[in-house]
């Protein structure tokens, strides 16, 4: 049998990781003396100084320049820039 070729419909929602923006963004999400986020899917290695994201396969590292992309149920993964410019354009409003 021949695969087929599908392609995804669902729209998701992303914003690109910029680590110097996201530093002062998560500072209103976290408590610096605790490991864990508070209300956030997102945290910081303290001791290799990542930032890590939360997602459905267990903990992720962000680089600069990925983008974090929301599903439709909610759920969060980080996709590496030239993937993301690849797989995604913009929807219209």
């Amino acid at each position: 049998m021949k695969a087929k070729k599908y392609r995804k419909t669902a729209t998701i929602e992303a914003e690109k990781f910029n680590e110097a923006d996201w530093q002062e963004k998560y500072r209103s999400c976290h408590n610096p003396d605790q490991w864990e986020t508070l209300a956030s899917p997102y945290s910081i290695d303290r001791y290799h100084g990542h930032f890590i994201i939360v997602t459905l396969e267990g903990e992720l590292i962000l680089h600069d320049g990925d983008w974090i992309a929301t599903g439709i149920n909610g759920e969060h993964w980080p996709i590496a820039d030239d993937i993301f410019r690849k797989t995604y354009v913009e929807a219209e409003k």
